[in-house]
């Protein structure tokens, strides 16, 4: 029997590529809360629309809660420290508090980003630096 033409397995490196193009293709469902319009707030809010506008192409559906507006839905969804962010789709669902200025940070969040690998000395150096 002959042998059909059966396409080259991909590599785990393109693998994932794929997958994070696919990601960026699928509509996120956002939700920043935030205290006011102070300055941590106002940089949240920059960053993630940032973030939906470059990374995710618009395929973003961004809902901004200001807490003292509406403790209730603040409650509902069992905020503890603001600014934070929760991705409620596509699923699961990630929680991201605090500090959204770090883009590498919040695209590891929304799972548009691979964890980068670190090497043990790596990790201590960098609790080392967190500390300081």
């Amino acid at each position: 029997m002959p042998r059909k033409d059966v396409p080259p397995k991909a590599s785990a490196t393109e693998s994932m590529e794929k997958a994070l193009t696919d990601a960026a293709k699928k509509k996120y469902v956002l939700r920043l809360y935030v205290t006011g319009m102070t300055r941590r707030s106002q940089e949240a809010i920059r960053n993630v629309e940032k973030i939906c506008r470059e990374r995710l192409h618009g395929n973003c559906d961004l809902e901004v809660i200001d807490i003292y507006q509406q403790p209730n839905l603040a409650k509902g969804d069992q905020i503890i420290a603001v600014p934070t962010l929760i991705k409620k789709v596509p699923l699961p669902l990630r929680r991201l508090i605090g500090d959204l200025s770090k883009e590498e940070r919040v695209l590891m969040g929304l799972d548009l980003k691979a964890v980068p690998f670190k090497k043990k000395d790596e990790e201590e150096d960098e609790r080392t630096l967190d500390s300081i």
